[in-house]
């Protein structure tokens, strides 16, 4: 059991929360939910001990193991891949090669009434103990198991790690995190670099586990797979719902509503005492009865009603000239990397207003095809774009483009153009940028904060062909409603690379599936191909 007693952060003088205090229990699962810049990914560095808190502590038994994978990671190094998730029994290891050591000079030494040969003699029984307490561990068969299931493939393990992506790298994180055996897992965005298949396998890792979980996710599917609890932090305060995320949205709703109805009956009240003090505060016989409800209003406690995002600004695509009837046709289109095949023949037919995902597992070749699509890249074979195609794009690094010396404002005014410059704020508003953001220069926001603004500017766009790679990473679920619901009403036709469920289900009615070097079409929805996918396996594994 790990307790938070009486936590509190304050900043420059004002409070980020206070007072919070909660129990982790042996199994809990815990989703911690709160608009961004609630305090969520603070409370969970304090849990880890990476952070101080100005006021309170987090107890944990002594041989409690706290693992804390962060949002942005991280640090590279020559070793391989599978040498840096070894890391993971670093500690343990140590004691061996010290156990090794110790037992060698007892071996040699003489001097056995000394005692220098006494203490080395404690300090093997010590450490054998400890080594004792791990268990028999086959290291590397437990850093196989992980690795493969995090979607490595066995000719990576010797490759090192400063050959992989920011996405890849956080996998060895996460590799090396699950390998500790913790008591208490923290993750905070876990699935942001994580494809369909992987999410699928950390679920069930986290489900089966038997660990404590506290995670911060905006993957709605992944959130209320795995959690059973839902902490709801809001005003410096937590809410503790022991139910997943789909039902403590509910419960939050029905709480909003009494709080919002205590609120309208101590406001009509408050109005009612004060309209009776102004009508009698001059009048003699009344002066006790004045002082009186004077006295009251001094010391009533206000009801507050929890913040809401009450905005139904509903963004929509300008509209764009019509393109022609097939805007992407592939004619057995192939590439290579040196000698590796990413994919070959691959024949695709994009019809005008389609909405196509593109799924598979990381490397299979999506934003691969992506890239010969926007003719960024050589390849085989024959890529045509339809009459009048008009692309908007957003590349997995689309944040990192933008100018870092323009204000917030600039960068969507520079792009603005018609009615909606008139809107630029409430856009702004919609997307969390609040007015105290509007002239903050570009590069000086972080990475989901700028992932936000590349969103913004390409919702202005008049376009007919939308090729999106990875959109929602960074995004919370209520920007990813918004950007949804924009997709939704767009009339032209959409390209979709994304490992997040919820998000395109309902939203693609084509899904091309990118493997074994080739890509497979099939005419379903992302929910329909997932449960066939399954269906599959289950006959694969039987067989």
């Amino acid at each position: 059991m790990i307790s938070i007693d009486g936590l509190a952060v304050e900043f420059g003088g004002s409070a980020l929360f206070s007072d919070i205090s909660f129990v982790v229990n042996e199994n809990d699962r815990i989703a911690l939910m709160g608009k961004n810049g609630a305090g969520k990914s603070t409370l969970l560095k304090i849990i880890a001990g990476v952070q101080k808190p100005s006021k309170g502590r987090v107890s944990a038994p002594g041989d409690a193991v706290i693992a804390y994978l962060p949002q942005h990671l991280m640090t590279e190094n020559k070793r391989s891949v599978f040498d840096e998730a070894s890391q993971a029994f670093a500690q343990v290891l140590a004691m061996q090669k010290e156990l090794d050591e110790l037992n060698h000079q007892l071996t040699i030494r003489t001097d056995y009434e000394s005692p220098e040969y006494y203490e080395i003699i404690e300090k093997v029984s010590q450490l054998s103990e400890k080594l004792y307490s791990q268990g028999e561990i086959n290291f590397n068969a437990e850093v196989e198991k992980i690795l493969l299931g995090l979607g490595f493939v066995r000719e990576d393990f010797q490759r090192p790690t400063s050959e992989f992506s920011g996405g890849w790298r956080m996998r060895i994180e996460l590799a090396k995190l699950l390998l500790q055996n913790p008591d208490l897992i923290l993750l905070d965005e876990p699935t942001n670099h994580l494809d369909i298949e992987s999410v699928q396998w950390l679920e069930e890792f986290l489900v089966n586990s038997g660990k404590a979980v506290i995670v911060i996710s905006h993957d709605r599917a992944f959130v209320d797979r795995i959690t059973s609890r839902t902490i709801e932090v809001t005003m410096g305060r937590i809410y503790d719902y022991k139910v997943n995320y789909t039902k403590y949205l509910e419960l939050r709703k029905e709480r909003r509503e009494q709080q919002q109805k205590a609120y309208d009956e101590q406001q009509k009240m408050i109005a009612e005492t004060k309209e009776y003090i102004e009508r009698f505060k001059g009048t003699y016989s009344k002066t006790n009865q004045v002082q009186s409800r004077v006295r009251m209003l001094d010391k009533l406690q206000l009801v507050e009603v929890d913040e809401v995002d009450n905005s139904r600004l509903r963004l929509r695509f300008p509209p764009a000239p019509r393109s022609g009837s097939y805007p992407v046709i592939t004619d057995n289109v192939s590439k290579s990397y040196d000698d590796l095949l990413v994919f070959d023949k691959a024949s695709i037919t994009i019809h005008r207003g389609d909405r196509v995902s593109f799924v598979g597992k990381n490397g299979e070749g999506k934003s691969t095809m992506i890239k010969a699509i926007m003719g960024q890249i050589d390849h085989g074979g024959t890529m045509t774009l339809g009459h009048n195609a008009k692309i908007g794009y957003f590349a997995q690094n689309e944040a990192s483009l933008l100018d870092g010396d323009l204000t917030v404002f600039q960068t969507i005014d520079d792009v603005a153009v018609g009615d909606i410059r008139t809107k630029i704020k409430d856009i702004l508003g919609a997307f969390m940028f609040g007015a105290d953001d509007w002239d903050k220069k570009v590069g000086v926001l972080s990475g989901g904060e700028r992932t936000r603004l590349a969103m913004i500017k390409l919702l202005l766009e008049p376009v007919n062909l939308l090729i999106l790679d990875e959109p929602t990473n960074h995004l919370d679920m209520r920007t990813k409603d918004i950007l949804k619901q924009a997709l939704l009403e767009f009339e032209g036709t959409l390209i979709l690379v994304s490992h997040d469920r919820d998000f395109l289900d309902g939203l693609v009615t084509k899904v091309f599936e990118f493997g074994n070097k080739r890509v497979k079409e099939h005419l379903e929805g992302i929910q329909e191909f997932l449960e066939r996918k399954k269906m599959e396996n289950l006959q694969e594994l039987e067989v």
